[in-house]
């Protein structure tokens, strides 16, 4: 699958920082940068739980539907208030659940930590993903905002 030109630039952007925006050590393109590009498949449920994540940082809807299990995606995403007011600050993995690159369904608990017009706010996550035909799919989630 060809790279859009707007993963490549992003890409670009993103290898010039050091680390990936899901919090990992990796950069971005050795990280999560393939699975957005659509490039590679995310092996484990974390991994795509967290290019889930960074693809918020960048407000790519377009990711965030197709890795979403087709019997809970929403028919649209709206990211455009999120662009104006919300920042992504950290995300941190609190346990996981099966999900392995053998298992047909996990479990990803999370705490994202975000800003809204300047004010912090943090997402405690509770996600479930299947796996299918090989790729894994976010299906939903348990959450407390605050």
């Amino acid at each position: 699958m060809d790279c859009p030109l707007w993963a490549e630039e992003t890409m670009s952007k993103k290898k010039q920082s050091s680390g990936c925006p899901c919090g990992l050590a990796a950069s971005f393109q050795e990280c999560c940068g393939p699975y957005i590009a659509g490039t590679a498949l995310a092996p484990t449920a974390e991994s795509l739980m967290r290019s889930r994540y960074t693809a918020y940082t960048m407000n790519n809807g377009d990711y965030l539907l197709a890795s979403w299990h087709s019997s809970t995606r929403p028919a649209e995403l709206d990211l455009s208030r999120e662009e104006r007011f919300v920042k992504w600050l950290s995300l941190e993995v609190l346990s996981t659940q099966a999900g392995s690159a053998a298992d047909e369904a996990g479990v990803v608990e999370f705490v994202a930590r975000y800003k809204v017009n300047g004010r912090a706010q943090r997402l405690h996550e509770v996600s479930r993903f299947r796996k299918e035909d090989g790729q894994w799919f976010y299906v939903d989630g348990d959450a407390e905002e605050g």
